[in-house]
């Protein structure tokens, strides 16, 4: 059983993530269907490592219990990065943000949400990881 504090920390993310970065849609709810794709392997990396990525410096919005998160803007485009202390954090994150649509990359522990999907399979290149997306 998940705590409420858990839950609303989610829940608090989840609402950053789309509010800046997810793409729209009327997406019903389904879980985070995993990409087709073949990926590198993943490593964890951490917010300054993803921002780093993009090419901009993070701002850090805190650290929740059980994840960090921190956002950027890079070329007009907004970033938003997500580091989880656990995989079973990411897994639920990422369960709830694309019930409401967005396209993410997501690795061992981390998300990265942002700009578009072919930009987010250029940097799967770099990072390795897998694209995650809504349902339609």
């Amino acid at each position: 059983m998940r705590s409420t504090h858990r839950v609303a920390t989610l829940v608090a993310a989840a609402a950053l993530v789309l509010a800046g970065c997810g793409s729209g849609g009327d997406a019903e709810p389904a879980s985070a269907p995993r990409s087709d794709t073949p990926a590198a392997s993943s490593r964890t990396y951490t917010v300054e490592e993803l921002a780093a990525a993009v090419g901009c410096k993070p701002e850090l919005a805190g650290k929740a219990k059980d994840l960090r998160q921190a956002s950027c803007t890079s070329g007009g485009d907004n970033f938003v990065f997500l580091q989880f202390d656990k995989l079973a954090g990411e897994e639920d994150w990422l369960e709830y943000a694309t019930a409401y649509g967005g396209t993410y990359l997501a690795g061992d522990r981390w998300v990265l949400s942002g700009r578009s999907e072919e930009y987010l399979r250029e940097l799967q290149k770099e990072l390795g990881g897998e694209i995650r997306k809504s349902g339609s």
